[in-house]
């Protein structure tokens, strides 16, 4: 008989010993980051306005030459690179850009603030980025636009993506917040739309001490208009003499020169810790796809996934138990999980679509089954395995799924008597009580 799960009264198997800072910590900070950052601080310039010659251009051009496109504006942080990426393309307020149901609120929410009206698309049931199909179906003669959201950090099919834009006459921005260094088909993620946003929050694959985003493009107008959206609508581009004139409106969203020299230290490690952590990731994945009902994320050929993210379905059929609701048997595997001190969570509880601010959008989320389906059944692993030195902890982690797995009847007749109600029930509650 093997050891009893902690749920059950077992001890616990990922223990804080182990989850040192050393091992799951993220960012990695070096000597290097600490050197690029009191140099910045000694030397200066601090701010973005660095006539070409400090941190922000350097990075800009480490970048731009990183991902293989011939410009790199960066801002403030990656709602603002998406948002001034909206603002470059010039599109008529009203007009309609297709956004994935399922991501984090803030790809839509640049939306609404340029005046544009978001269209939730479902996304693909085994993807989970923006379904190609389903986006075709929601072109109305006022669509301009396709965010592909790269989630998790697997890159969407821009192959279907771009053609679909073409046959349509869109915009295709690329949102590549969670998948820095992925590859399709031989390109960069952030390469391959009209213009291109990503993310340096320190959670990010690719960090800032902080915030930070990054504009890409090959287009040298909708360059100029992405710097003159960064600070007050004025013309601030390297090699031109500051004149204090705003030409559009706009506000101040740059980059500070200290976030720019950390991130370039991480830049220069980028695929080197991508390498790590993709083997590190592959060899946890593949002891949890042994288990019966895991469905561990696929990488379809041509990809790569930057692993920023782990979401794991869970299947009660396969699992042996189809008397037992999708949504309860993958509540009752998060508690013996958590207990286990396994940091499982949900990623989203709700599809955007029925975010209290999308209201009044008039959308419903029974519209989006498959983003449903997904938030119902899944649970995400996140931070923990971005640090390359993680797979001792990962290991533990795996070890607690089979400790589980092995009392698994057990576990699930334990906790299928609880109380049980799906992810977005609150903001239901929320929505009668207004």
């Amino acid at each position: 008989m093997t050891e009893q799960p902690a749920i059950l009264g077992g001890r616990q198997t990922v223990r804080r010993a182990a989850t040192t800072r050393a091992r799951i910590g993220w960012p990695v900070v070096t000597d290097e980051e600490q050197n690029a950052v009191a140099d910045v601080l000694a030397r200066g310039p601090y701010t973005s306005n660095d006539a070409g010659r400090g941190a922000v251009s350097a990075l800009e051009s480490e970048w731009a030459g990183y991902v293989g496109t011939r410009y790199c504006a960066a801002v403030a942080n990656g709602t603002a690179a998406l948002e001034l990426s909206l603002a470059a393309l010039d599109i008529e307020p009203g007009s309609e850009v297709l956004v994935p149901a399922l991501t984090f609120v803030g790809t839509a929410v640049p939306v609404a603030q340029r005046g544009l009206v978001p269209v939730f698309v479902d996304v693909d049931p085994v993807d989970y980025t923006i379904d190609p199909v389903a986006a075709e179906a929601a072109i109305t003669s006022r669509t301009r636009a396709i965010i592909a959201v790269h989630l998790h950090g697997l890159p969407c099919d821009m192959t279907a993506l771009r053609a679909l834009a073409e046959r349509h006459g869109l915009y295709l921005v690329e949102d590549a917040a969670q998948a820095q260094g992925a590859l399709y088909g031989g390109r960069r993620v952030g390469s391959m739309g009209d213009v291109n946003a990503t993310s340096l929050n320190v959670v990010k694959n690719l960090p800032t001490c902080g915030e930070g985003g990054l504009i890409t493009t090959d287009d040298e107008l909708l360059y100029e208009r992405a710097v003159l959206y960064r600070q007050f609508g004025e013309d601030l581009r390297a090699g031109t003499e500051r004149d204090y004139l705003s030409r559009v409106m706009a506000g101040n969203e740059k980059l500070s020169a200290v976030q720019a020299a950390f991130t370039s230290c991480q830049l220069r490690r980028l695929d080197t810790d991508s390498e790590r952590r993709d083997k590190v990731v592959r060899g946890f994945l593949d002891r949890l796809a042994e288990l019966p009902g895991v469905v561990v994320p696929r990488v379809p050929e041509g990809r790569t996934h930057a692993w920023h993210i782990l979401r794991l379905r869970f299947d009660p059929i396969a699992a042996g138990r189809p008397d037992v609701s999708p949504g309860v048997f993958r509540e009752v595997l998060r508690q013996a999980l958590k207990a286990e001190g396994v940091p499982v969570q949900p990623y989203q509880v709700v599809p955007l679509p029925g975010q209290p601010l999308f209201a009044s959008y008039g959308y419903r989320i029974e519209d989006f089954p498959v983003s449903l389906g997904v938030i119902e059944e899944t649970l995400t692993l996140q931070r923990w395995h971005l640090n390359p030195e993680s797979e001792p902890v990962l290991h533990l982690c795996a070890d607690a799924f089979e400790k589980v797995w092995s009392h698994l009847d057990r576990v699930v007749d334990h906790g299928r008597g609880l109380p049980y109600r799906p992810p977005w029930h609150r903001v239901t509650e929320l929505e009668e009580d207004v």
